[in-house]
């Protein structure tokens, strides 16, 4: 039986893959670039080399990720593939600028263009090449999630349209004697620095902290909540330290008169259950709440009426009553375009004073993380 490849194996082999195929292509891309004099075909060949390189940084990049956790890094150093992720979009977009600038030339100075059947027959073959290159890596990298894999994928579809831009020129430089090889290099050039840019665009947003996937967000609440004692569930957190390091937080909405002990096993059951499905280290806060009092559940309805009825406010939770203490709380997310979100929290709790005046009224802001 064939062992199954790791992620990081799959990585790697599907890189090579596309170190040899780009390589292959910019020879064949060169060579006819300067047999024709074509500066769209030979920008071509500098980007399929420029995706070489790109591939090569990709295994660089995962190796010096595979580095076990120490002292200092704690969590590992998965995030070293985002920065190689990076470094292969600075070298798209680079390409792209260089590419621009040899095409701007060419238009300046044009220079006569000589194709061959056999040529455009290669450029045919470097279309089908590329197009099964991207779709290969790009399946590869949603499989073993990884944004450079992905990123590179996409890359080669482009570099398809680009291949199939210079047959086209081909075409019309045979066909009617006009030669736009310089414009059809320009719109080359375009084409792949916006790739770099959108690849860039990416990979900062991982970096930075992007909003949690909508799906993955609604699958992990889901999951948590198939659990009887669970109420209601919000406040979910995820911070990413690699492809396949995740932790994080959320809140649960737990009635107030279970034990310690029940909060205790629901916690570590679902701490394993979440790890086990989704890969994600979490851990539990708890809301305690008291909805079994029907007076409880009037007020809270009525107030929850008032508050969505107000621009900017996207949910209210972990809504409880202490009678005893005569305390009235609850949290409101706040969506981010509310300038002030100190002033509408304040504004809310001067009119619920005005119609609970024996309350202290305490809200707490969270703020809209996650679906």
């Amino acid at each position: 039986m064939k062992k199954k490849l790791s992620r990081d194996q799959q990585i790697i082999k599907t890189s090579i893959i596309g170190i040899i195929v780009n390589i292959f292509l910019s020879i064949f891309k060169l060579i006819i670039g300067l047999l024709s004099s074509s500066i769209a075909i030979m920008m071509d060949a500098i980007n399929n080399l420029s995706d070489a390189l790109s591939s090569i940084i990709i295994i660089i990049g995962m190796k010096l990720a595979l580095k076990p956790a120490d002292n200092k890094h704690p969590l590992g150093h998965g995030r070293l593939e985002y920065l190689s992720a990076m470094i292969v979009s600075f070298i798209v977009f680079f390409a792209g600028i260089t590419s621009l600038i040899e095409s701007i030339k060419k238009i300046i100075n044009p220079s006569d263009i000589k194709y061959t059947p056999l040529m455009l027959a290669f450029i045919v073959i470097a279309i089908l090449a590329k197009l099964l290159l991207g779709s290969y890596t790009k399946n590869i990298g949603k499989k073993v999630n990884s944004t450079a894999l992905v990123a590179s994928g996409s890359d080669a579809f482009f570099d398809a349209i680009v291949s199939l831009s210079t047959k086209i020129s081909a075409l019309i430089i045979i066909i009617f004697n006009l030669n736009i090889d310089g414009f059809i290099g320009a719109a080359i050039s375009l084409v792949i620095i916006k790739a770099g840019w959108d690849m860039l665009s990416d990979t900062l947003d991982r970096i930075l902290g992007s909003r949690i996937d909508s799906n993955l967000s609604k699958e992990i609440k889901a999951k948590i909540k198939e659990e009887d004692l669970v109420i209601g569930v919000y406040d979910l957190i995820l911070h990413n330290y690699g492809p396949e390091t995740m932790i994080g937080s959320v809140h649960i909405e737990l009635e107030e008169d279970i034990t310690t002990k029940q909060i205790y096993e629901l916690t570590r059951k679902l701490r394993m259950d979440m790890y086990d499905e989704f890969g994600i280290i979490l851990t539990f806060g708890i809301y305690a709440i008291n909805q079994k009092d029907p007076r409880v559940i009037k007020i809270m309805e009525e107030i929850n009426k008032y508050i969505l009825d107000i621009d900017g406010i996207i949910q209210m939770h972990a809504f409880y009553i202490n009678f005893e203490a005569k305390q009235l709380s609850f949290d409101i997310v706040v969506d981010f375009n509310v300038d002030d979100k100190f002033a509408l929290r304040d504004s809310i709790a001067d009119q619920l004073k005005k119609e609970y005046p024996d309350y202290t009224i305490f809200i707490a802001i969270d703020t809209y993380i996650s679906d």
